[in-house]
This record gives structure tokens, C-alpha cells and sequence, in this order.
């Protein structure tokens, strides 16, 4: 009888243990602690959940959070990070909160944004009927164009 109960606290402190150690998928969304997490790029603190944006690197699971799609894209560039072919990215919908994957995403481009990008992202249900949508790839290059532009601009004033 007491190896019949040895055995059962034993089975039952495997299925604890067991049971606690689920592994998560390394690329799924990791939780933004809103107006306390720091955009990777500009530093600023994420607070407006309409526009938030994260890089995961697939090999090791690590989130990189930004508070505007802008920031993420061009920390990419910038950073020259290697793995930036296979970077999964999520994007909050701009109209329910919820995350949703950046590349697969449906854009518009007339939103005030944290950093001024303009780019908001909706899912295929939620995504607007009156505007015109862009893909990721459009979001992408005309980030690159509209940060030209404001270092030019920035520039330009040093000039007057």
C-alpha cells in the first residue's frame, strides 16, 4: 500500500511538472506592457495600441517592439539585421486592437501615427470598404520615401 501511494504522488508530480513546462511558439505575439515597453528605434514608450508593431527573430523567439510600423521597418535597414528575410512581424488592427500578421495585412495611409508614418493596418475582415488599400510591401517602400523626405527637410533648415 505505501508503494502504491509513493507511486501515485510520483505519477502526480510528473503530470505537474509536465503540464507546466508547454512550450509556447517562439513567433506568436509577445505582450506590450502599453505606456511602459520602449520603441527599439525611437525610444519612445508604446502607448497607442491602434498602431503597435513587432519584429520576433525566429531563431531565438526575441521581440522587438515599436510603437509605429515606421520605426520597425527602417530599424531593420538601419540595424542591418540578418535575419530581417525571415523577421516574423505582427501589426495591432487599427480598428479592433487585435494583432494580426504585417505582411498579410491591409493598409491605409492617411492615419495619425505615433511617428508620423501614417500607415494604419486592418485584417481582411476588418478593413475599410471607402478607402484605398495597400499591401506591405507598398507600406514598406513609401516608409523609406517619407523618411527621405523628412531628412531633407531637416536639412534644409540647418541650410537657412
Amino acid at each position: 500500500m505505501k508503494k502504491f501511494k509513493l507511486y501515485s504522488l510520483f505519477v502526480l508530480f510528473l503530470m505537474v511538472i509536465l503540464t507546466g513546462c508547454e512550450k509556447k511558439d517562439p513567433t506568436a505575439v509577445h505582450k506590450i506592457h502599453w505606456d511602459r515597453d520602449m520603441c527599439e528605434r525611437c525610444k519612445m514608450a508604446i502607448s497607442e495600441r491602434k498602431y503597435a508593431f513587432e519584429i520576433i527573430n525566429p531563431d531565438t523567439g526575441k521581440a522587438y517592439k515599436f510603437d509605429d510600423i515606421g520605426c520597425g521597418v527602417l530599424w531593420l535597414d538601419e540595424e542591418k539585421v540578418p535575419w530581417a528575410n525571415k523577421a516574423v512581424m505582427w501589426i495591432t488592427d487599427a480598428k479592433t486592437g487585435e494583432w494580426i500578421d504585417a505582411k498579410k495585412a491591409y493598409y491605409t495611409d492617411d492615419s495619425i501615427t505615433p511617428m508620423a508614418y501614417g500607415f494604419a493596418a486592418y485584417s481582411d475582415k476588418t478593413k475599410p470598404k471607402d478607402k484605398k488599400l495597400h499591401n506591405f510591401e507598398y507600406a514598406r517602400k513609401m516608409i523609406f520615401e517619407i523618411e527621405k523626405l523628412n531628412t531633407q527637410k531637416v536639412q534644409n533648415l540647418g541650410k537657412k
